[in-house]
């Protein structure tokens, strides 16, 4: 990332050097997970932080793209009542939904095993050194799960529009799973072993799915703005033209990724930091910043297309 503005040294946070020394690896190795997003998904995104159990529908649009999640019920077996689950949010929900793509396109079929690949994909993402040496203590794999009961029962809209023609797709993430809530006021999740994907949500995905270094995905797992600006990069790079770079206003910045945010000097300081760790991770990326905005060149996408196997 380029800045005209100078700034003074400073000392790496412990997230940057792990962000440094995932750069190294994506640089020199061979990939060997890939990961997808949706390209709608690259381009909006799901709340940052819990919004609260009360607020049950999420928007956002971004050009030519509109998004709309809301929050859904699922059926308690042992008081047969309906309960509310809140919207799905956070770096969990997003680095789940990848997955879950990933399984999906990998294998052809949107038939998916939670509990084995699931397991597998936490503990790539807390330290992919470790890799079967330790896994995910429970209270790692509980908040996960949270968020895939989440996103197993929200419904999902999708609008894109292209020379005047607008497709809207109306569906939900998953179409069944089995699961149902413990006694405690927690409201613990249980789980089949078995979800399907929305076969609408499938077919969509199989025409728009971005593909991501898994390893990327691992080092910024820790904030939701950060795999946003890695999937909105990955997405939009690599489709520039060449020779034509495009500039992106810093009201334009704040309306896709800090709308929650009030001050613009406040979503500034949050967006650099966030855009450094990307960088880090996506070392192809050419970014210039400056105090206008951004300005994006053509660039590599993180995953070359001799690594896509689906």
């Amino acid at each position: 990332m380029k800045d005209t503005k100078d700034t003074k040294p400073r000392h790496l946070t412990l997230v940057e050097k792990r962000s440094l020394e995932n750069s190294v690896s994506i640089a020199t190795e061979t990939l060997e997970q890939i990961a997808y997003q949706h390209t709608v998904l690259c381009q909006t995104g799901m709340p940052y932080r819990n919004p609260g159990d009360e607020v049950r529908v999420w928007e956002r649009e971004q050009g030519d793209i509109a998004l709309c999640v809301e929050a859904g019920i699922t059926r308690n077996q042992e008081t047969n009542r309906w309960v509310k689950l809140g919207l799905p949010f956070g770096p969990k929900a997003r680095l789940i939904l990848a997955h879950l793509n990933a399984e999906a396109l990998r294998t052809g079929s949107p038939e998916i095993e939670v509990e084995r690949s699931l397991t597998a994909f936490v503990r790539r993402l807390q330290d992919p050194t470790k890799r079967g040496k330790s896994g995910p203590n429970g209270y790692q794999i509980r908040a996960f799960k949270e968020q895939l009961a989440r996103l197993s029962v929200a419904a999902i809209r999708m609008a894109m529009t292209a020379n005047d023609h607008t497709v809207q797709i109306n569906n939900q993430f998953v179409d069944v799973i089995e699961l149902w809530l413990t006694k405690n006021d927690s409201n613990r999740v249980r789980w089949s072993p078995i979800l399907h994907l929305n076969q609408r949500y499938f077919d969509s995905l199989q025409k728009h799915a971005v593909p991501l270094d898994e390893r990327a995905l691992a080092a910024l797992a820790h904030s939701a703005m950060a795999l946003d600006i890695y999937a909105w990069l990955a997405q939009r790079l690599h489709r520039i033209p060449h020779r034509k770079p495009q500039f992106v206003s810093w009201a334009a910045v704040k309306g896709q990724f800090g709308v929650d945010f009030g001050r613009m000097d406040h979503f500034k300081q949050k967006f650099r930091t966030a855009l450094s760790q990307v960088l880090l991770c996506y070392p192809k990326a050419k970014v210039e910043v400056n105090h206008e905005g951004l300005t994006l060149r053509h660039s590599p996408p993180p995953v070359s297309a001799r690594m896509i196997v689906v």
